[in-house]
C-alpha cells in the first residue's frame, strides 16, 4: 500500500514539473533546438534527445507523444487514487498540492522581478482555467444525472 501511494504521488507530480518548464520559443531562446512549440520533458539542450539533431517536425511529434504519455499517466493515477479510502485520497491530494505550491514558490524565487510578474499572471490564468474546468465538470455531472 505504501509503495503504491508513493508511486501515485510521484506520477501525479510529473505534470507540475512539466508545466514548470519554460516554453522553447520564449524570449532569449535561439538556436535549432529551440524552434517551434514547447517541447516535452528532456527535450531541451541538456536532454537525452538533444544529441539526435531532431527536426522541428520530429520534436513536435515527440512532444505530442510525451504529452499523451503524461495524460495516460494521470489517468492511471486517478484510477488507483479512486480505490483508496476517502481519508487517504484527501491526504494524498493535500500533500500533492502542498508540494506543488512549494515548487511554484521555489521557482518564483529564482526569477527576476519582471519574470515574477509574468509568472504570477501565468499562475492566475492557470487557476482560472482550472476553476472553469471544475465548473464544466460539475455541470456535465449534473446534466448526466438529470438524463438518468
Amino acid at each position: 500500500m505504501r509503495k503504491t501511494l508513493i508511486a501515485l504521488m510521484f506520477a501525479a507530480a510529473l505534470p507540475t514539473v512539466a508545466m514548470a518548464m519554460p516554453p522553447a520559443d520564449g524570449p532569449g531562446r535561439d538556436g535549432p533546438c529551440h524552434e517551434g512549440p514547447r517541447m516535452g520533458m528532456g527535450m531541451h539542450d541538456r536532454g537525452p534527445l538533444a544529441e539526435l539533431d531532431l527536426t522541428r517536425e520530429q520534436r513536435q511529434q515527440i512532444g505530442k507523444l510525451m504529452g499523451a504519455q503524461m495524460h495516460d499517466r494521470k489517468e492511471v493515477t486517478e484510477k488507483y487514487l479512486a480505490k483508496l479510502p476517502a481519508a487517504d485520497q484527501k491526504s494524498m491530494k493535500d500533500e500533492m498540492e502542498a508540494r506543488r505550491a512549494k515548487t511554484q514558490a521555489d521557482i518564483r524565487a529564482l526569477l527576476k522581478p519582471d519574470q515574477q510578474k509574468e509568472f504570477d499572471e501565468m499562475q492566475k490564468e492557470r487557476a482560472q482555467r482550472m476553476a472553469d474546468r471544475e465548473e464544466f465538470e460539475a455541470w456535465k455531472a449534473q446534466k448526466a444525472q438529470k438524463a438518468q
